[in-house]
Order: structure tokens, then sequence, then C-alpha cells
């Protein structure tokens, strides 16, 4: 029997669904997932509020390089609407596009009042028909919109979320992208986001205050917003590595198939990735001195040491664990990041005062920072100059990098400054280990706690500071200790990063110029601080920084198909000395010719007493096209304007009285006037020189090979004995790169001489080359580089051949020799006042020591080594 009223319902339900979906424009995907259209005024109180958040165009760079039909979603590590306001508020106007949805969040404070009550309805509707929860995953709300090319936010930790995923069973917003993925052809890309309101590492321990207002990692609505307020350059955003999912789908198939899996491990990794990009800005979280102190003394490893060194020596175990303390006291840096932000702000002022600017290479620093989120960086400048420790702490904090911790000299401790060192990360080393047991293992347990820490270090691998102005051989002690706490296991990485930092003109040239002549150093105190002022009252030039391509230790391991924990003593050794020469050359390759470098080069390799400025700048001009067919990396100046560039720094040198240009000359036009160097001036010049004289070394080397075959033509073939003898001659001078054989070197030079028209091919023999009329006299232009230190070893190996062995002693030697090399130059037996180095006499010692000759006894190796010099010598100078 029908019923009447029944068919009525239903055509009433039939009339009332039908005008639902007419409201709801025929679908029931009306969420709250969509941010508010940007108008208004709303919107333009946020353009207002965000306005002084940073964000550097390198980051931005990241997101366009993505391609065109990618899908695009912005990961943040926490749930925060204000993070997803800020990139829908500001990314159109950087031409990127803005995130327009957000997973589990849905804004409705925001929200116009009709996607609300649609919404709402829409939900009502579903729940009434379907007898379920509206669902968009289930209904292809989420893939049709990030289909249709809308980028989306989501957040990786909520509260809450775990449990419903894990007990809920709720769709895991990962593991449907990973689904998404694998049914469409358009690449998904995860791109992890970062906003930092601080720079300051996280607190061991909370404060009061961060219970109430959040912490300054993670600040609360009202702190968030006084910072805003107040400060508003101190927030700014950072961009990681973007993760192509299609690929994490490819690599972790191959361990688990399981999709459920997939979106845990993709999960845990971007987490992770967010983690270490942001210990890569704020560093470490930073315990108290006396909790480091404990956890080091206290260790397994130490404890042992102590109780064996106890017994061994019949020495009490508390008098060991007495001098263990006082020795981590001596060593220990005490870091405060309050102390660190003053100084950078300290630091800034004073470098422009002093300077004219620093000269970052910012493309390189941005390697080093993203090698940086793989383990702790090791940094490795080459040491100019005291100003090397303030500089480059300053210039990573200020592009949101930790400050590292710095292996400093004990020297330089003293009162009061070493307290100030201690707080912004230096930490203090003895000379020489000789004896002391107890504080070589403290000191290497130390080393392994900072790295266990990941905390980043910076190292001097020459030992000191350069007084020559050219790279010091490695000194590899401390490198030793760090292969060893990687051994150990205190990381998993250690990331080598070799810096080049360079100075138009550094501040010590005085003091180098005494302690090179034999003087005696004077050590750091307070009244050098003092007397410091004085260089507050002119300019320096530029100071230029450069990074090369970070050397992961895992990597070079890897490469070698080696591991650290079945070396012998030796391999581990041999690794040691490789890396380091490796970090050496890598410096080497980073170095920039400035143009004070050029000039001091170009006027102390002049052949005449005086030259004109156009004959000095004919000089300059040959290495510079050296230089450019080398790919040398140049001062800005430089690549703009060389001629300008040296002349200014030619102007430079003359206001310094390091060049003359006598009374009598000034007033003769610019091109006639002649110049010339006073003698006591050329050690100076000659520091300069060496700041770039690594770059001239394979021509100075096949230069000088041509011009002893004393012959016109010549086949390369001819110089590759020469090159070697010579690399074999100045082994303790320069820093060669063993992965560059002289058959290379040669080649090279080679090439760069026939595009300056030095030398020309034969036109029938092959390998065969020809030196031009102009070519003879440039070439000894670069074989001139030699002739300081062959007049310096030819001190040497007279003072050699006038004395035996046994009548001197190892601290008498070189004032004799330098008493020698004095008399040889009065007595014209020498030309160079600059070849009288200290510096260039020990290596010279060092050298002919090592070949066989230790006095008047040797007189056959003498002989010929004399033969060789003298040689070298007349060819060059003729």
């Amino acid at each position: 029997m029908e019923f009447p009223e029944n068919g009525t319902m239903r055509s009433w339900r039939s009339r009332w669904h039908k005008w639902i979906m007419r409201l709801l424009k025929e679908t029931h995907n009306h969420f709250l997932f969509h941010l508010p259209p940007r108008k208004g005024l709303t919107h333009w109180l946020r353009t207002r509020l965000f306005n002084g958040i940073t964000i550097d165009e390198e980051h931005l760079e990241i997101l366009r390089r993505l391609p065109s039909n990618a899908i695009r979603v912005y990961t943040i590590k926490h749930k925060s609407y204000f993070e997803q306001l800020f990139y829908h508020t500001r990314y159109p106007k950087l031409k990127v596009p803005p995130p327009e949805l957000g997973f589990g969040m849905r804004p409705w404070l925001l929200q116009p009042l009709a996607r609300i009550l649609r919404s709402l309805l829409a939900h009502l509707h579903w729940l009434l028909s379907r007898y379920q929860w509206l669902d968009p995953y289930s209904t292809g709300y989420w893939h049709q919109e990030l289909l249709n090319g809308r980028a989306a936010v989501l957040p990786l930790v909520e509260r809450r979320g775990f449990y419903r995923r894990f007990v809920k069973a709720k769709t895991d917003p990962l593991r449907f992208l990973i689904d998404l993925q694998k049914t469409t052809d358009r690449p998904v890309f995860l791109i992890p986001h970062l906003m930092f309101f601080s720079k300051h590492p996280e607190p061991a321990y909370l404060r009061l205050r961060d219970f109430f207002l959040g912490t300054e990692q993670r600040p609360g609505l009202i702190r968030r917003m006084l910072i805003l307020l107040r400060s508003p350059s101190k927030v700014f955003v950072e961009i990681s590595q973007p993760l192509d999912l299609r690929q994490f789908i490819e690599s972790a198939a191959r361990s688990e198939n399981n999709p459920e899996y997939q979106a845990l491990m993709l999960r845990r990794q971007l987490i992770m990735q967010h983690n270490r990009h942001r210990q890569s800005i704020t560093g470490p979280v930073i315990k108290s001195h006396e909790e480091f102190k404990e956890s080091i003394l206290s260790n397994q490893r130490l404890r042992q040491f102590m109780n064996q060194y106890s017994e061994s020596r019949k020495q009490s175990l508390l008098e060991v664990r007495r001098q263990s303390d006082t020795y981590l006291n001596e060593i220990a840096a005490k870091y405060n990041h309050f102390y660190v932000s003053w100084a950078a702000r300290g630091v800034g002022r004073l470098l422009n005062t002093m300077y004219d600017g620093v000269v970052v290479d910012r493309e390189g620093l941005q390697r080093v920072k993203a090698m940086s989120r793989k383990g702790p960086l090791i940094l490795v400048p080459c040491h100019k100059s005291h100003m090397d420790y303030i500089i480059l702490s300053t210039v990573l904090y200020n592009h949101n990098m930790p400050a590292p911790h710095i292996a400093a000299g004990k020297n330089l401790s003293f009162w009061p400054l070493g307290h100030f060192f201690r707080a912004v990360g230096a930490f203090f080393i003895r000379r020489s280990f000789s004896g002391a047991v107890v504080y070589s293992k403290v000191f290497a347990e130390y080393i392994f706690k900072l790295l266990e820490e990941g905390f980043n270090i910076e190292l001097f691998i020459e030992g000191g500071r350069s007084r020559s102005g050219k790279l010091l051989m490695p000194k590899l002690g401390l490198i030793t200790m760090l292969l060893n706490a990687y051994k150990e296991g205190a990381c998993e990485d250690m990331i080598f990063a070799p810096v080049f930092i360079g100075y138009d003109q550094v501040l010590e040239e005085t003091a180098y110029l005494q302690e090179v002549i034999g003087g005696q150093k004077e050590p750091e105190n307070i009244s050098q601080v003092i007397r410091a002022r004085r260089y507050l009252k002119r300019r320096h030039g530029k100071i230029y920084i450069n990074f090369h391509t970070p050397i992961s230790l895992t990597e070079l391991l890897q490469e070698n198909k080696s591991s650290l924990e079945p070396m012998s003593a030796k391999e581990q050794n041999a690794l040691c000395r490789n890396l380091g020469w490796r970090v050496i050359n890598a410096i080497d390759q980073v170095s920039v010719i400035t143009p004070h470098a050029l000039v001091a080069s170009a006027a102390l390799n002049c052949s005449s007493l005086r030259f004109t400025s156009q004959e000095l700048m004919q000089i300059v001009q040959n290495y510079l096209a050296f230089l450019n067919s080398q790919h040398a990396r140049l001062t800005d100046t430089l690549m703009v304007d060389p001629l300008r560039a040296c002349e200014q720094a030619l102007e430079n040198y003359v206001q310094r009285k390091m060049i003359e240009l006598p009374a009598g000359e000034r007033h003769l036009p610019a091109d006639m006037a002649q110049y010339l160097l006073p003698p006591g001036q050329r050690l100076k010049l000659e520091y300069y020189k060496n700041n770039c004289v690594a770059h001239f070394v394979p021509a100075a080397f096949t230069a000088s090979a041509i011009l002893a075959k004393d012959a016109f033509q010549f086949s390369s073939v001819d110089l590759h004995d020469c090159y070697r003898l010579l690399q074999d001659f100045f082994k303790y001078e320069f820093a060669f790169d063993q992965s560059s054989p002289p058959e290379r070197l040669v080649r090279k030079s080679i090439k760069s001489f026939i595009d300056d028209a030095v030398l020309i091919p034969h036109p029938t023999l092959p390998d065969t080359y020809q030196i031009t009329s102009a070519g003879f006299r440039k070439m000894k232009l670069f074989a001139r580089f030699l002739l300081t230190y062959l007049e310096s070893y030819w001190v040497v190996l007279h003072f050699f051949k006038e004395t035996p062995r046994c009548e001197t002693g190892v601290k008498d030697r070189i004032k004799k020799i330098q008493a020698l090399g004095r008399s040889m130059l009065k007595q014209h037996e020498l030309t160079l006042p600059e070849s009288l180095s200290k510096i260039n006499y020990d290596n010279g010692i060092s050298f002919f020591t090592s070949h066989g000759v230790k006095g008047a006894e040797n007189s056959e190796v003498i002989e010929d080594y004399e033969h060789k010099i003298r040689s070298f010598m007349n060819m060059i100078k003729q």
C-alpha cells in the first residue's frame, strides 16, 4: 500500500536538496583552508605589519628556479597562522607564488561571512545526507586545488597531530601528497620555510618570562608583536633546499614500499632538515660553563685516562684531577651570545671607520651555510692579521650564521681582553704540547665535546700570522685532533671550509717588517690595544673574504673508499697531510688579486731602479693578461677599470712613502715623472707582492725553465725536468697542488704565453715553440718573482760553505746568516734588500739541511747548488 505522504516527503527532500546544491554551487568542496583575498583594510594592516621582515634574494631564487608546473607545498615546523599570512601577503610582491591554502589551518576569523556560511551549510548537508563528516581528501578537494596550481602551507608538528593520524586514523597530508605524486606527472616539491625572531641559540633552561611570553626562538603572540613593533629588522625568513617528492619516493621504495611508512620517513626527514637549518643559524643549545666543564671532566674516556696516568706516574688521582680542571679553565671558551651580538655591532662600526668596505663572496658563503647542515663546520682561513679573528665571526653573524669557537694562541688571553675573547667564542691553545700529557688529553676532550655539541670551529692552519704575505706551510696538530674526534664518533660528518681573507693594507705591516729583518716579536698586551687607536685616524682600503667549496670529510673518505676506523697511524697521518695541503691549495685558489699586490709586484720586478707610471702600468698589464688567462679572481675595481685601480694603489703607496716621487720629479708631467723604491721600504712591498705570488709561481717556473734552455726554440717536454727541480728547490716556500703535475702546469703557462704573444707555436713541428722578440723581456718579468728567494738561498748556501758543521749552534746560526746577508748586500753581491728576510733564511736552512748540506764538509753538494743558483740569478738579471 502506498502512502501519499511518502511521495510528498521525497519530493520535498528532492527540492530541498536541489535548493541547497544551488546555494553550494553544485559542490560540497567549501572549506575554510583558503586564505582571504589580498584587499581591504586587513590586507593593508598585514602589509604594514610584515614590511620590516626580511628575506634575502638568494632564498627567493630557490623558489623561482622551481619548474613552472611544479606543485608547491611550503612546510613550516609548527602550526602558525602568522607565518602563513606573511607568505600569503609578501610573496605576490616578490613575484613568488603565494600559499593560498593551509593543510589543517582554518583562519575562520579572516574569512568572508559568505564563505563561512557556505562551508557550514556544506558540512551540515553532507552530514545529514551521508551520515558522515565532510572530508577534504575523499571529496577530491585537495587533489583539485593543488592541481589547479595553488600553493599550500603544511605544518609538520601540531598539537594532537600524531594522535589524529595514529589513533584516529585521519588522513596524513604527507601520505596524501605521496599518493598524489604517484598519480601525476607534475613534480611535487616540499619547500621548508623557517622564520626567525632571534639569532640567539636555544637556552638550556627557560626563564620565568619564557613561560608566559614564549622563548626568543618561538615567541608567543605578545612577544612576537613587541619584536615586530620595536625591532622588525630582527625578524627574517630563510628557505631550505626543496625536497623533490618523486626522487624521495624512488629512493624510499628501495628499502620500504609501504606508503604509510614512507610518509613517516618523509616527515622525519623534513623535521630533521628544519632542525639542522635552524641550528646552522642559531647554533646548538648553550649550556652553562659549569655544566659544559663537568660533562668533559666526568666522561668515561678522560676518567679512564686519569686513573691510568695516576697509576703510571705514581701521582695522586686528586692531583691529576686538579691539573685537568686547571687546564680546562685555561683552555675553555665561555660563549655568551649577548657578547657576540654586541661585538658584531661594535666591529661593524669599527670596520666602517677603518676600511672602505668588506667584500664578501656571498655565493661561496651560501654554499658553506648549506653544507653546515650536514655537520659542524671547521672554518680554516688564512692568517694575515689579528683582524682575522673578529672579521670572520662578524661576517658569519651578520649573514645569519653562529659565531664559531676560535682556536686562539694562549698569548691572546691577556687581561682584560682575554675574558672578552672567551665570551665571543675564543678558546686558547699552547704553541707546543711537548711534555704536557694531561694538557694534551684535556684539550682533545674539549675538541671532542665541541664537535659533539655541534659547535663550528675556526682554526688557522698556518699556526700563526704570515709575516711574509704568502701562505705558510700547514701545521697539522689540530687537524689530527679533529680527525681523532671524528674517528671516535663525535659527529656524523665534519665540513672543512677553506677561507681567504685579504687586505689592501694590513695594520701590522711595520711590526712584520721588524720581525722579518730579525727583530723580536712584541708580546700581546693591553698597551698594544691602547696604541692601536692611531689606526682609527685613516682608512686602510678594503677587506676581501672568499669561500672555497667546503670539503666533507665523510664524502672525502667515500671517494677514497676508506674509513678512519681501520686506518693505521701511518695511513691516518697521510690522510691528515693530504687534507692539510688540500685546504692550503683551496685557500690559494680563492685568493683575490688586489691592485696593491699587482703594483707592488710590478715595482719590485722592474729591472731599472727608476720607472715612470707608464712603465709600471705596462708591467701590470702583462701580469693582468696572464691572470685573466688563468681565470684568477680579481677585485671588482680591477675588473671594472684596472688602470685606474692600479693608479690609485700607486698613489696610496706614495702617500705611505713606500714608493717615492722625488721632489725634482713632481713638477713633470705624470707620464714623465720617475718613481723610485726606498731600500728600507722594499720589504714592505715584498709583503704585498707575496699576497699574489702563488698565482705567478707556475709562470715563473716555466719562464725560468725556458730561459735556462738559452735557445729561441724549444719543446715543452724539455722544460719538465727544470720545472721539477725548481718545485723541489722551493718546496718550503710555496704550497704546490699535488693534483696538478708539472706537465699540466707547464702546458697551461705556455698557453697563456701564446695568448699574450710571448711565444708562438712552431708552424710545422708539434709541441715546439719559439720566443718572440718582445717575449724574452716579458718572460724575465715572470722569472723575477723567484729572484728574491734565490738571493736569500744564496746567502744561506754561502754560510754553509764557509762554516764547518760543528762551529755554530742552531740558535746562533740564523743571526750569523743575517749578518752575512747584510755584508753581501753592502758588497753588492746581492741586489735586492728584500732578500734579507729571516723567513726566507729559515726556509733555505730547512731545504739545504734536508738535502745533505750541514756545513763546509759537504763541499760537493754545496758546489752543485752554488752552480745552479748562480746560473738562475745571472739568467734573470741579464
